[in-house]
């Protein structure tokens, strides 16, 4: 585009002409007719006279006639575009007054050669778009946007069909058209988790569109697995654009489209087209994701610009031209690797952007000249645009810029997981399994409220034939059949997030495993059923994803400031403006999609209910084996693993030295330690199982006791369904010939750990000694159910971890190789503020699992030969440390961070720097003081040690540098902080604030707290509970309090991140990965068809996956985009939340690897 002052333009650069709000005519008394006549007359005359005195153009002007409601009319960016326009020495702007359009024929209107009229609802009245037609065919001027069209545009199902017409991307859609009159009488079928509208389902989550454009009143429609209810879309009312509604059901009158909904995580694009070869975009928050409107200081909607595919520019070319406007607004998302329009919006403008504003005069400008200037004989000539050069910042000095962020996070803390097995034989059953395809693979899992009513339906018939004939040929028992009856009737209403049944086929029936069988076995085919609750996400859990998702943001350039009143501004900029290509996955346990979705909230500062953030940010479809594991089907390496524990732990003596060779023989610290406080394992069981009888006759007092029959306890909970939890425990820990079954010391240590942090009020007496022993049983039994030796570690977390571990490989990979993310508009930081280098992006891959993947995935990096312990003395360290690590509990992290150092040769192996860090998770209510210390987050390698100088404490970070990259020698080397662990109060770790004089020595603690209150822990009894709240410090959380969890009786804190290494090459990383994922080449096999699966299916999440050819790969005679040494100038405003991931990134291939061709919309 030409700049102000070239051709077309005023020399002065001032505007030649001023608008005329008032009377009927123009500065020139009115325009020219298009036949190019000239008026005569005194005015003319005089103008004459006037333009040869001041030896001004001739005076000849094009009128361009602005009519419209006057809120239009007067808008801001509107006056700012006409001001340009005016610039133009041939043209004048004439704004019609809105009491003429309303109140005087169209032959009184102001004449003028070009128009720029569209349809709008003013104040009061709503624009005559029917005299504006007349007006039209009467004056014929030169249309800037069509006028019929726009008869169009106001009716949604108009819209899609011009679209679809043209071959444009929509979403799969179905009309409802309503009589008003007889609204039942319509084509619509409503399921529990569908509707089928003209013989088409869409099954939930679906969009419900008002056929009138109009109507703002969209809803979105939930799954009932995504906790179900609607989002209420509506036209912005103060900093509200939506609501979540528990309401499910459809609107039963009126007429809608409805469509599959798509998955954007959580991003809308609109985009501004001026002609057919101009479109501007930008980003936005969409209104469906926490319905809070972004605003800045001048209470306008926050939106980036965004850069748009070669595939989107065409598409927004056929709609200019589809719809015959000019101007035109239109809605994109981004979903799968494509782009769908779901909205045309006719004439409107960009807000705020002066680029945008530049850009559309010159094109205007140069559109009505190159069309009338001819016909009135003006000089004139097309402008030559200058071409869109990106400048290229560069840095001094060797910086590292942070490319890749891959965490592997486990779920937060969850009501005890509680499951019932039984073997069912009743023809009812096997229709059952039959009916939802059971025999295709043996196997059937029932999570669907419809599914499960019908196993509830089974359980009451089958328990109201035991009632009417005790000797009736029912095999199923029915103690277990009124379990299943009473834990399927809980809470009032399915949800798949709480329950789900699990059966599977046995041809010769089940043969007697466990102690809880008392007859032989039958003959015959018999079905498996279990029938699994609880596990879900407390509130205490919530908060905890969330505090880590808010205190995550401090892992960005930028994130450790205070910007806007926002701790780690850094990464929602980043992430706003698209340079943040983030994905979310999880596995398809509710515990872990609501962890997810909670740690969304957190990290991108949204608000509101989980469902919304849920179904548009997190992809939670079954990750074939990526994310979930089937505990049914375990591995014959864990078979004969868990047999010999189970033999080792049945030993009525001591631990003999042998037993610590056969139990320990990696020599673990937080093994032996919970050892030797079993001593004799019989005897520590006898203990656990005494403890639990007392356990039970204390809740059965106090259920005869009137005054506690009724108690509520956390989560809902009641005295009842508490006792029901411990007495199935009481009865199935030990057997009928008094042998324990060691798998129920998990479940059993899971209950004690939920009742001592939730249910302490109670008071029950010794929970916490059973607390103590129960948590030694389990530091040994739950590691070690994941191999015992080194060869059966790796083996076990191999059969696990394959598709995850070939999924990082390929998260690391790609960030270097792929460019074909969304970017800023590389000119746009001419006009912007605080934003840095436009062509960078940040990938962050967050995978939520449980703890199977967790320990399986650090057993790959502690045993699968990563570093020589010997060579390496950090490694040794971060060994050392690990083995001490007794629990990886509820949030524990592994995290992976990939840095770039743009001054390095592009194939130098120096180029790429991986960094290693990991966090236990959630601390435990006991014994803190025995909880191993790391070296912090990013300590000082020991030959650097000496050379250090004082960093400055972490407020030199808070001064906010957008997007600044951290020099290398910080990357490996203490932060001063001006924060000191203290270890002095007891067991609590309490974090005080000191001047940055006197923090020498003390490592940086990333995550400080990931809690704003912390409970004061103290050695004896239950008075940990119930002591006040400590205040704790945290750059992130001081200043910024939470208003608190209803029901959260206690939230504890998150250990910080401990680098485990921080100079590892990219090289060094893949080349492990590699040779860990190739080692064994039957689990490799076998892992093939689960990744072919995985990475080539058609349908991920909610959307749909797609496969694209491999990137281009930078080249090494490609500039690298580097940060710039001094900042820009920072925006006053808040930063948006917009996620953003865009289209998918395409696909490469490991080279090592050619077998594996991943095409998974990632």
């Amino acid at each position: 585009m030409s700049e102000p002052g070239g051709e077309g333009w005023g020399q002065s650069g001032n505007p030649t002409s001023v608008f005329a709000y008032e009377g009927h005519q123009g500065p020139e008394e009115g325009g020219m007719k298009n036949e190019g006549e000239m008026r005569k007359g005194e005015e003319e005359g005089q103008g004459k006279e006037e333009d040869e005195d001041y030896d001004s153009p001739p005076e000849r002007q094009i009128v361009v006639g602005i009519c419209s409601m006057m809120k239009k009319s007067k808008s801001k960016p509107m006056t700012q575009i006409m001001e340009r326009l005016c610039k133009f020495e041939y043209i004048t702007v004439v704004i019609f007054p809105e009491e003429v359009i309303l109140n005087e024929p169209v032959d009184k209107w102001p004449l003028c050669d070009c128009l720029v009229s569209f349809h709008s609802k003013g104040t009061n009245e709503r624009f005559p778009l029917d005299k504006a037609v007349e007006y039209a065919n009467l004056r014929n001027p030169l249309l800037i946007n069509d006028l019929n069209m726009q008869y169009y545009i106001q009716d949604r199902r108009e819209v899609y069909r011009i679209l679809q017409e043209e071959g444009i991307d929509l979403p799969r859609y179905a009309v409802l058209t309503r009589d008003p009159d007889r609204p039942e009488e319509c084509n619509l079928v409503e399921g529990e988790d569908h509707v089928e509208v003209n013989g088409e389902v869409f099954p939930k989550p679906f969009v419900e569109k008002p056929v009138c454009a109009e109507d703002h009143n969209v809803y979105i429609y939930y799954p009932t697995s995504a906790g179900g209810g609607s989002q209420r879309l509506f036209r912005k009312i103060g900093s509200r654009s939506s609501v979540y509604s528990p309401e499910s059901c459809v609107r039963k009158t009126g007429s809608y489209i409805y469509e599959e909904f798509m998955p954007t995580d959580g991003t809308d694009v609109k985009v501004y087209t001026v002609g057919p070869d101009y479109a501007h975009a930008e980003a936005r928050k969409s209104p469906a994701l926490d319905g809070k409107v972004e605003r800045d200081s001048e209470g306008k909607e926050i939106r980036y610009p965004v850069m748009l595919t070669a595939m989107e520019k065409l598409v927004a070319r056929k709609v200019c031209l589809a719809f015959k406007q000019t101007v035109c607004g239109f809605d994109l998302l981004r979903a799968n690797g494509h782009s769908f329009v779901c909205d045309v919006n006719g004439f409107s403008f960009v807000k705020n952007s002066m680029k945008y504003y530049d850009d559309c005069a010159k094109v205007l400008g140069n559109m009505v000249m190159r069309e009338l200037a001819p016909q009135f004989h003006i000089p004139w000539s097309i402008p030559m645009e200058a071409e869109d050069i990106p400048i290229v910042p560069t840095t001094s000095g060797t910086m590292m810029e942070l490319r890749c962020v891959i965490a592997i996070i486990r779920h937060g803390d969850r009501t005890p997981k509680q499951k019932m097995k039984m073997e069912v034989r009743h023809p009812l059953f096997f229709e059952l399994f039959d009916k939802y395809g059971g025999y295709k693979s043996g196997k059937l899992k029932l999570k669907k409220p419809k599914q499960l009513q019908e196993v509830l339906d089974i359980a009451r018939l089958l328990l109201a034939e035991l009632g009417q004939h005790t000797d009736c040929e029912i095999e199923e028992k029915k103690g277990k059949l009124e379990q299943l009856k009473t834990v399927l009737e809980m809470y009032g209403h399915f949800s798949g997030i709480n329950r789900k049944v699990q059966l599977t086929y046995l041809p010769n029936g089940q043969p007697k495993a466990s102690s809880e069988e008392e007859e032989g076995p039958k003959e015959g085919p018999s079905l498996l059923l279990v029938l699994k609750w609880g596990g879900e996400l407390t509130p205490a859990g919530r908060v905890q994803a969330e505090e880590l998702g808010r205190a995550f943001r401090c892992m960005y350039p930028g994130g450790q400031g205070d910007y806007a009143g926002f701790p780690g501004c850094g990464l929602l900029r980043l992430h706003s403006t698209y340079r943040h290509d983030l994905k979310i996955y999880a596995s398809d346990e509710g515990r872990v999609q609501m962890t997810a979705a909670a740690f969304a909230k957190g990290l991108l500062a949204l608000e509101g209910e989980l469902t919304p953030i849920l179904v548009q940010m997190v992809k939670s479809a079954n990750m074939n084996g990526m994310l979930d594991s089937d505990s049914e089907s375990l591995t014959d390496c864990q078979q004969r693993v868990k047999a010999r524990l189970h033999e080792i732990m049945q030993k009525d003596q001591d631990f003999t030295e042998a037993d610590y060779q056969k139990l320990a023989p990696t020599g673990s610290p937080s093994l032996v330690n919970s050892m030797k406080i079993i001593g004799n394992p019989v005897r520590t069981c006898d203990q656990v199982y005494t403890l639990i009888q007392r356990l039970t006759s204390q809740i059965r007092k106090r259920l005869e006791d009137p005054k506690s029959a009724d108690l509520q306890l956390y989560h809902s909970e009641t005295l009842e369904l508490m006792l029901q939890r411990w007495s199935k425990l009481e009865r199935d820990f030990r057997n009928k010939s008094g042998r324990y079954d060691i798998s129920k010391i998990p479940d059993i240590y899971d209950c004690v750990k939920y009742d001592t942090q939730h249910n302490a009020t109670l008071g029950l007496e010794d929970t916490l000694e059973l607390f103590r022993l129960s948590r030694a049983l389990a530091d040994i039994v739950i590691p070690q159910e994941y191999g015992i030796n080194k060869p059966e570690k790796m083996d076990i977390a191999q059969a696990y971890c394959l598709p995850l571990m070939k999924k990082i490989q390929l998260d690391l990979q790609r960030t270097h190789e792929d460019e074909a993310v969304n970017k800023l508009h590389p000119l746009w930081f001419r006009y912007s503020r605080g934003v840095m280098s436009p062509g960078r992006h940040v990938r962050t891959r967050l995978y939520f699992t449980s703890e199977s993947h967790v320990h399986s995935l650090l057993s790959i990096f502690r045993y699968g030969g990563l570093l020589d312990e010997v060579k390496d003395q950090q490694w040794k360290q971060a060994m050392d440390y690990l083995s001490a690590v007794s629990e990886l509990n509820y949030m524990t992290q592994i995290v992976i961070m990939l840095y770039e150092d743009n001054n390095k040769d592009p194939g130098s192996e120096e180029r790429f720097h991986v960094e290693l860090h990991f966090s236990p998770g959630v601390k435990s209510c006991e014994d803190e003081e025995n909880v191993p210390l790391g070296f912090g987050f990013r300590p000082a390698s020991a030959e650097n040690q000496e050379k250090q100088t004082n960093q400055g404490s972490l407020e030199d970070l808070s001064q906010d540098e957008p997007d600044r990259a951290l020099p290398l020698s910080e990357l490996i080397s203490i932060r001063r902080s001006p924060m000191i662990r203290n270890r002095k109060t007891g067991s609590m770790e309490v974090l005080s604030e000191t001047s940055p004089g006197s923090s020498k020595g003390a490592s940086y603690r990333l995550f400080p707290s990931c809690s704003r209150q912390s409970p004061e822990i103290k050695p004896t009894g239950l008075e940990l509970f119930s002591m006040p709240a400590v205040k704790r410090f945290s750059v992130s959380f001081a200043r910024h309090p939470t208003n608190g969890f209803e029901g959260c009786s206690m939230v504890p804190s998150i250990y910080p991140l401990e680098t485990l290494h921080n100079s590892l090459s990219l090289k060094q990383v893949d080349e492990f990965l590699n040779a860990v994922c190739e080692d064994s080449s039957d689990a490799h096999a076998k892992t093939m068809k689960a990744l072919s699966v995985l990475f080539d299916t058609s349908s991920q999440g909610y959307g749909q996956a797609h496969t694209y050819p491999p990137p281009k790969a930078l080249s090494s005679s490609e500039t690298p985009v580097r940060p710039p040494t001094h900042p820009l100038c920072l925006s006053s405003g808040p930063p948006s939340t917009v996620s953003s991931a865009g289209p998918s990134s395409p696909t490469s291939v490991n080279p090592s690897n050619p077998a594996i061709h991943f095409s998974f919309s990632e």
